[in-house]
């Protein structure tokens, strides 16, 4: 669907606020360009690395980056503002929801909504991004390429949506990443004065540990899109496809256990058994230790019966449920 010039113009003006109203219906599947301006930059951006001097302390920063913001999705933006898994208090709330927007995967309020509706219509022709209906490529980076998916669901959102915080995160998304910009410069450039010796720069940090940094985390996370409905294996007969893949559970911290987390989806823990690494709740149940989180919600014992009952993986493993 083609549109006419002030619909363009908001689609930039969307960029920066993500309230801005138009009279396009929002409803469309096909690809919409001007949406796919930021993210096609990001990837461009990361070319500049092979034009400028890298060294250890950009290297470090990207990893570093990957992993802490990675833990911000599958801990905050997915086990928390998704599922309430766990509680925690209004002032970490905020900072999860902050470090999480850092990832530059949009609102904690948008995406939230987006995965409950996921669940809601699974692997049906309502579930934008099921590689079982659309494929993989679509389901890989096509679904957020359309009208379609722009507009935070508030009616699937209503309990965080009652914190203005959050709803001002949600509409201006792209302050967190800048942000994250802006301090990755100045660490640079503050670095290059004070530790030349450790041959970095604001440009530097900030194409290691923004831009590079950014685009592995995207395509890491959205492996449980693409691959989490069609690769591995089946523990719990879901009425989607989900599987459970140990690989991708290393790759996202646990992501990967992704039809037990079908199965029962408000658990704080995905690795249901002490066999399956899941990183996330480690660090989750560390934090419940500092009073950061509490009220970890776990996996009832009838969820834990009904899965080893299945037949499991010949792994050599004993499957012996830890306590």
């Amino acid at each position: 669907m083609k549109y006419g010039d002030g619909n363009r113009w908001r689609n930039v003006m969307r960029w920066i606020d993500s309230s801005v109203e138009g009279d396009e219906p929002m409803t469309s599947t096909q690809f919409n360009w001007v949406r796919t301006v930021p993210f096609v930059f990001l990837h461009l951006a990361c070319l500049v690395a092979f034009f400028i001097p890298v060294s250890a302390t950009a290297v470090i920063v990207c990893v570093a980056l990957y992993w802490l913001r990675l833990f911000a999705i599958t801990a905050f933006y997915h086990r928390y503002f998704s599922h309430r898994a766990y509680k925690t208090n209004r002032f970490w709330q905020f900072i999860f929801a902050l470090l999480g927007n850092m990832a530059a995967q949009r609102g904690p309020l948008w995406w939230a909504a987006h995965h409950r509706a996921h669940h809601h219509h699974s692997d049906t022709e309502d579930d934008l991004h099921s590689p079982v209906q659309r494929g993989f490529w679509w389901s890989h980076v096509g679904w957020f390429t359309c009208d379609a998916s722009f507009k935070t669901q508030w009616h699937r959102i209503k309990d965080f949506a009652r914190y203005p915080e959050l709803c001002w995160l949600d509409r201006y998304d792209i302050f967190a990443p800048f942000l994250l910009v802006v301090l990755l410069f100045i660490s640079g450039e503050g670095l290059a004065y004070v530790a030349p010796q450790l041959n970095t720069s604001g440009l530097q940090l900030v194409v290691w540990g923004f831009f590079i940094s950014t685009v592995l985390l995207f395509h890491s996370t959205v492996t449980i899109n693409s691959l989490g409905h069609i690769w591995g294996k089946r523990r719990f007969n879901t009425k989607d496809q989900s599987r459970n893949n140990a690989f991708l559970a290393l790759l996202t911290l646990g992501e990967g256990w992704h039809n037990n987390h079908h199965r029962w989806a408000v658990s704080a823990r995905q690795g249901f058994y002490w066999w399956e690494v899941d990183i996330t709740y480690y660090v989750l149940k560390i934090m419940s230790w500092m009073g950061i989180v509490y009220d970890l919600n776990p996996v009832p014992a009838k969820i834990l019966a009904e899965g080893r009952a299945q037949p499991q993986p010949s792994n050599g493993i004993a499957q012996q449920e830890k306590a």
